[in-house]
């Protein structure tokens, strides 16, 4: 028993130290005044930093001197930048999950999980700046990912499918929330709405894309679908909102097939 116990205290310590701190496995300091500082204190004021403006500016003494501390007080607390980038990416994906209900339809869990997914890259649009350097670890980021698994719980799939959904579900949010934070930022920036859709490049486009040299372009720029003319005729609605239906109609394509089986 003595064995087991010493494994997993070992396979603890293999995770990166940012990761314990984030389960709460990390020794507090015992010195100093108790309730000055904190992981979360620290944590909550890089957040602020980063919010405002940007990744970049996050530095372990910028955080220790919003705080009023020295940056030797922070490293008592939390080792290094890139613990402290662990924690916050984290910190906000604390996310208020639904309660399970009796009945619930899978495709509205998933539309619910992805909302909550992208929501996170526009309220922090330095997220999706951080770089993916492992599997998620930390205790909000496996809530949420539970909360994705529940939706699945009754699916005909092995345990390796539903991660392959979850990750495929998981993209999706990401590519969908990046691109939605950088149009806010580009608006924000003194940009027009209208550029993403196209609009004030119509004709021009129309000009140089020419049936020799896009024979499959040409077609969609001509009728206007291609910049977002003529919205009044578009049946399909928001462009995520049918990319997400798509991969959901494949979800349920699939679990169609299993059941035949």
């Amino acid at each position: 028993m003595q064995n087991n116990d010493h494994s997993d205290r070992d396979a603890l310590n293999d995770l990166p130290n940012g990761v314990k701190l984030s389960w709460g496995l990390g020794k507090q300091p015992s010195r100093g005044p108790k309730g000055e500082l904190s992981v979360k204190k620290i944590v909550d004021a890089a957040i602020a930093i980063a919010d405002q403006e940007g990744l970049a500016a996050v530095s372990m003494n910028r955080v220790a001197s919003s705080l009023g501390f020295t940056t030797m007080s922070l490293y008592r607390y939390i080792s290094s930048k890139d613990d402290l980038l662990i924690l916050m990416q984290d910190a906000i994906c604390e996310v208020a999950i639904p309660p399970e209900t009796d009945g619930s339809d899978w495709r509205e869990q998933m539309r619910a999980y992805l909302k909550a997914c992208t929501d996170i890259f526009c309220s922090h649009p330095w997220f999706g700046d951080l770089s993916i350097t492992s599997i998620p670890l930390g205790p909000n980021n496996l809530q949420v990912i539970d909360w994705m698994l529940r939706t699945m719980r009754d699916f005909p799939l092995n345990d390796y499918e539903k991660m392959s959904i979850l990750l495929l579900i998981s993209s999706y949010a990401r590519s969908t929330g990046i691109i939605k934070r950088d149009m806010v930022r580009a608006i924000q920036a003194g940009g027009s709405a209208e550029a993403f859709t196209g609009l004030n490049y119509s004709a021009a486009l129309k000009q140089l894309v020419q049936p020799e040299r896009f024979p499959s372009l040409h077609p969609i720029v001509m009728s206007g679908a291609y910049t977002g003319e003529n919205e009044s005729e578009n049946t399909v609605g928001d462009d995520f909102d049918f990319g997400l239906e798509r991969i959901l109609d494949g979800i349920q394509h699939y679990l169609d097939i299993k059941r035949e089986d």
